[in-house]
Parts: C-alpha cells; structure tokens; sequence
C-alpha cells in the first residue's frame, strides 16, 4: 500500500512536470528567454577558457586604448586598452554570481520567515508581517545603498545588502502560499497523526508552494542584476578594475560622447539578460496558473 502511494504520487509529480514544460515551451518569447539565459551562462562559466583573466582582462595595454569595435577587438578596448569583449565576458559571470548568491539568501531567510509566519499566524505572523512592511516601505535599491554605505563598498557586502533587502519580499509571497496550503485536508491529517510542525512546513507545505517561489526567484534575479549594476555603477558595489557590467558602465560614461561603444555594449548586455529573465517570469507564471491553462 505504501509502495502504491509513494508510486502515485512520483508519477503525479512527473506528469505536473510534463504539464508545465508543455505549457512553458508553447511560449515563444519564454523560451526566448531560456535559450538566452543558457547560452549566457555558458559563456560565463567558459570566461576563463575564452580570454585571460590577468593578460586580458585586469593588465592594461596604453598603446592600445579606446579603439573603435574590430576584428582583433569585437567589442573594441577601453580606456586602458583592454579588451573590452573579455570584460563583458567575465562581467557576467560576476554579475549573475553576484545576483544568484543573494536571491539565494534572500530566499532562504525570507521562505523560512514567510513560512513560520503562515503557519503559526497569530502574534508571530503580525510581528513578522509588521516588521516585513517596514521594510518594504523602503524602496530596494535605497535599502541596499543605505546597507552597503555601512558595511563598506566591496563584493560580499553587496551580497549581504542586496540579500538583506529581498528578504522581506520573498517573506510576503512564501507566507501567502502558505496560508493557502495549511487549510488542505492532508495538511490537517498529517498534523493529526503526529507529525511535527517543522516536517508539516518543509515535507508538505513548502514543496505545495513551489510555483509562486520560481516565478518570484526568476523574476528577483533580474532585479538583483539592476540593482547590481546600479550600485557598481554609484562604486558602491564591486571595485575597480573587477570587470562588473555596472562597473563598466560608470567607466566608460566619461567618454560617452566620443567613445559611445564603452556604455552602449555593456547597457546591451544588460538590458538583454533581464529582458531574458522577464520573458523567462512571464512564461512561467502563465505556466503555473492553473487558470491561465
């Protein structure tokens, strides 16, 4: 009998899988995206196989500063001569570490508050919830500012301030997910043969409430990416000469009347990934709502 169910419930699981693939790839512009995002991260985790990181990347060539896109230079150089093609390159890998660590975070510590205060509700929901708006009240990209001024401008404190400033997003879309899951039968019946409450929340709650948690996490990467390049660019964020795609912007806005390639090609990257990771939030959402289908 036990076998059966466990049988049933896997092949459940596979078809919902199925149904939801057949779902995302009738959507052209999400698998657009998905393509987009697939090569990209191929490139970024090749970036040390395609160009040097110290020889191509970080040592600077004068007699070779501020040339127009080439055959030699794609990308053309910058205004220390470097490849600016092999900046881009590993500017994404840079970027999307940065913003795939913090909506990690962000995530962990949000789902495991959005997830006590669903279930318990009560004063621990108000208080979490009282808090959570505070901190919503402010504007992300100001939080994140206000964290990384305190802690000092440098990678992991741009993690920690981008993480930080998440949390209470990811809090508010796990805690109404939850709050929909706890009235099912089979939550009440695992609470009446005696299953603790941690392994109600994290074996039958949070697995019931994935759907909103992916459309949200691929959505707040995008975000993490902006808001990533918006504080390089304010030299908040990563540091000189870290080829960080907002970094490269700051960068190359001093010559943005003579040099338009330095800002142009990385805002293209830029804009291209998080118009990727959009297209890629839209089409899943319209997979995972059952009343879109």
């Amino acid at each position: 009998m036990e076998y059966s169910l466990t049988s049933e419930k896997k092949y459940k699981k596979t078809s919902q899988f199925k149904e939801v693939a057949g779902q995302l790839l009738k959507n052209k512009a999400a698998v657009a995206g998905l393509v987009f995002l697939i090569l990209l991260i191929l490139v970024s985790l090749s970036a040390d196989l395609l160009f040097d990181y110290n020889t191509q990347v970080i040592e600077q060539n004068i007699s070779e500063r501020l040339q127009w896109p080439s055959f030699e230079h794609p990308f053309g150089t910058d205004e220390y001569g470097r490849d600016l093609l092999a900046r881009v390159v590993h500017g994404s890998r840079l970027s999307l570490s940065v913003s795939f660590v913090s909506v990690i975070i962000s995530l962990i510590l949000g789902g495991i508050l959005g997830a006590v205060s669903g279930y318990y509700g009560g004063w621990i929901d108000s208080v979490i919830m009282r808090i959570t708006d505070i901190f919503l009240a402010i504007p992300m990209t100001l939080l994140a500012i206000v964290i990384v001024a305190a802690l000092g401008a440098n990678t992991t404190n741009l993690i920690i301030s981008l993480s930080l400033s998440a949390v209470p997003t990811f809090a508010r879309i796990v805690r109404g997910s939850v709050l929909t899951v706890r009235e099912v039968e089979y939550i009440e019946a695992a609470g009446a043969i005696g299953a603790r409450d941690g392994t109600i929340i994290f074996s039958h709650i949070l697995p019931n409430c994935v759907g909103p948690i992916i459309v949200q996490t691929t959505l707040r990467v995008a975000a993490m990416i902006s808001n990533t390049a918006a504080l390089s660019f304010l030299g908040l964020g990563v540091q000189a000469p870290a080829p960080e795609w907002g970094a490269l912007l700051s960068a190359g806005r001093n010559y943005i009347r003579d040099y338009s390639y330095l800002t142009f090609i990385p805002g293209l990257a830029i804009m291209l990934t998080l118009l990727a990771l959009n297209l890629l939030g839209d089409g899943l959402r319209d997979a995972l709502d059952p009343r879109l289908k």
